[in-house]
């Protein structure tokens, strides 16, 4: 009974096994992934949270296990894990489920953030509220990050230069992607926003000599790009602060770089964001944005009660790339280039899910079984979302002009972009 209410709700048509604690079983004898419905609990988040939210909750909180390849399951699910379910098949869920389950209040799990605890910070992307969201995300543990990024230590899209390159190659060569996008020199200053642990702050000062400030919310990711920037030798080009990025005053940057920023600034906040990033520059400077997208502008922007916002990403908004050009442009910004690196940023994940299951001792003794089931939920379920093009991975390439309009660029892009 119960193993045919789960195998209905996440798809029948996934060849996957069901088994419930209830002795009931559902789907193909000898599929290579099962589900196991293990307690009550499973069934109560199922019934009060209908769809990706009660599963997250039950699978995050042990009450519901995947034996098998989490990616290859939401893979086969991935209408749900994309979409999540319509309205009229969580109703159906509901009834099937009965009473008793809606009766069972359970609390979700500690790692799920509460909305009404971000409410008393302020509105969504106010300042405290903005700290309290990266927070939430960033400052998990450096350790555990270096088990899941690897040596680079860096958490955004990779570029790979060939289908057989290493994580590590396809992490410099998106460094290096955007310092020939942004012309970098030696002698030039880079403001890097959102800056995580230094990735491009470090490339951009030993590769190209250049003068980097980088900035994060994240105060885990500041101490440990500082201490990464003096152990390289590069505490006089390179230096990367805890502070929120609207609290930088300086200005007369050649460059800056948005990697990974965007989708914690908010659509109302979007204006001042780009106009903010192109009183930083000189004239003759280039903006390098880098961020998530959605493909077309008719989605939600944010989901408020979805697992990401939930789980990882509170008060992350997604919006289309075209959308986003069009606030650049306003701000007087002039846009040169653009890309859609999506496939990329499905690689890159799948190498993090790797790493994950690798290291995943380590990782479940160093933040929880909990938090490391978040992990590879989220990043699995991230992976079909590209490969689906649910989401979208854009670069925009855009230039201040000096007082005459000129945006002193080649008339073609540099040969050696990679």
């Amino acid at each position: 009974m119960l193993a045919e209410i789960f195998e209905k709700v996440m798809g029948p048509e996934a060849d996957v096994r069901f088994i419930a604690y209830d002795g009931s079983k559902a789907g193909p004898d000898g599929a290579d992934i099962t589900v196991e419905v293990k307690t009550p609990a499973a069934v109560a988040y199922l019934a009060q949270a209908p769809g990706e939210l009660g599963l997250a909750r039950a699978y995050v909180s042990g009450h519901l296990d995947v034996h098998g390849d989490m990616y290859t399951l939401l893979s086969r699910m991935w209408s749900l894990t994309v979409n999540d379910l319509p309205a009229k098949e969580k109703l159906a869920a509901i009834r099937a489920l009965g009473v008793r389950p809606l009766l069972t209040r359970m609390p979700p799990p500690p790692q799920e953030v509460r909305s009404s605890v971000l409410a008393r910070m302020g509105s969504r992307h106010a300042k405290r509220r903005d700290a309290e969201a990266i927070h939430h995300h960033y400052d998990v543990s450096n350790r555990f990050y270096s088990w899941v990024l690897g040596p680079s230590m860096a958490y955004t899209c990779a570029v790979f230069p060939e289908q057989d390159a290493t994580l590590e190659e396809a992490q410099f060569t998106k460094f290096e992607l955007v310092a020939r996008k942004l012309a970098l020199k030696p002698g030039m200053r880079l403001l890097d926003v959102g800056c995580g642990w230094g990735g491009m702050v470090i490339h951009a000062a030993r590769e190209y000599g250049v003068k980097a400030l980088g900035v994060t919310l994240s105060r885990q990711q500041a101490e440990w790009a500082q201490k990464a920037i003096a152990e390289a030798g590069l505490g006089e080009l390179a230096e990367v602060r805890h502070m929120d990025y609207r609290d930088v005053t300086e200005t007369g940057f050649d460059a800056v770089s948005s990697i990974g920023l965007t989708e914690h600034i908010g659509k109302d906040q979007l204006p001042f964001y780009f106009r903010f990033l192109h009183d930083r520059l000189v004239p003759g400077g280039r903006l390098l944005n880098h961020c998530i997208t959605r493909p077309t502008g008719t989605e939600k922007t944010f989901n408020g009660s979805g697992f990401i916002n939930r789980y990882v990403f509170p008060d992350g908004e997604l919006e289309s790339v075209g959308y986003l050009a069009r606030q650049i442009e306003d701000t007087g910004l002039e846009i040169r280039h653009e890309e859609n690196l999506r496939e990329h940023y499905a690689q890159t994940l799948r190498f993090w899910c790797a790493n994950l299951d690798e290291h995943w001792d380590e990782a479940v003794r160093e933040v929880g079984e909990a938090t490391a089931r978040v992990w590879r939920l989220y990043m699995a379920a991230c992976v079909v979302g590209f490969e689906r093009n649910k989401v979208q991975l854009h670069q925009i390439l855009a230039v201040k002009l000096d007082a005459q309009g000129a945006a002193h660029v080649p008339l073609r892009p540099s040969r050696d972009w990679p």
